[in-house]
């Protein structure tokens, strides 16, 4: 499976009511918090690979506050669910397509120890809040990154490399609809970001 996504920043507010205009869907929000890993054979930073645990835990449809109750109040926030991501090295220079494998788990806090097990170390964690949309047969995503700006990004899964130019044309055509320009797209993971912000 390819995931080929674009990246751009944006406006949140803009780009969510240019998304309702054009008969976008509201699928989700969630609060994530995505835990990122040192391998002890390899640097993920020179192989442009990643291993990751996410965390995540829904938001509710208003100012993104954990669920509340039915009466108002706030409600015990549930378990976060947790998946584990492996992500390969970039595929192409115009966009950020790469092989990617998820799957979820029952524990993350088991699958941490495991990982810490066999020496893969906690490199960073990365916090946002996003908002998915369906859009065109894209998921696009509005992330609020804690310590970074706000970005939106395009996506779409695709099972043969031979689709992935097609796949990427359409997303810059539903970003053009949406009043975004894929020319400002950033290839650097949130990670990347945060962490080259850090090294300032």
């Amino acid at each position: 499976m390819y995931e080929v996504e674009i990246k751009v920043p944006a406006d949140l507010d803009a780009t969510r009511e240019r998304l309702r205009e054009a008969g976008a869907e509201r699928v989700d929000a969630r609060r994530q918090r995505d835990t990122y890993y040192d391998a002890p054979h390899r640097e993920f930073a020179e192989t442009d690979e990643a291993l990751r645990i996410r965390r995540e835990t829904p938001l509710a449809e208003g100012d993104g506050s954990s669920t509340e109750g039915g009466d108002g109040s706030s409600a015990e926030p549930p378990d976060p669910a947790a998946t584990v991501t492996y992500k390969g090295p970039l595929l192409e220079a115009a966009s950020k397509t790469r092989t990617e494998h998820e799957t979820g788990v029952d524990d993350g806090e088991a699958l941490a120890a495991v990982l810490s097990g066999l020496g893969f170390e906690p490199a960073a964690t990365v916090e946002k809040r996003r908002e998915f949309w369906s859009y065109d047969g894209f998921t696009v995503t509005l992330d609020a990154v804690t310590g970074l700006d706000e970005y939106v990004e395009i996506e779409r899964e695709v099972e043969a490399e031979s689709e992935v130019d097609a796949a990427r044309e359409a997303a810059v055509e539903a970003l053009d609809r949406l009043g975004l320009d894929a020319d400002e797209q950033v290839r650097t993971s949130y990670l990347g970001l945060l962490l080259a912000g850090e090294s300032d």
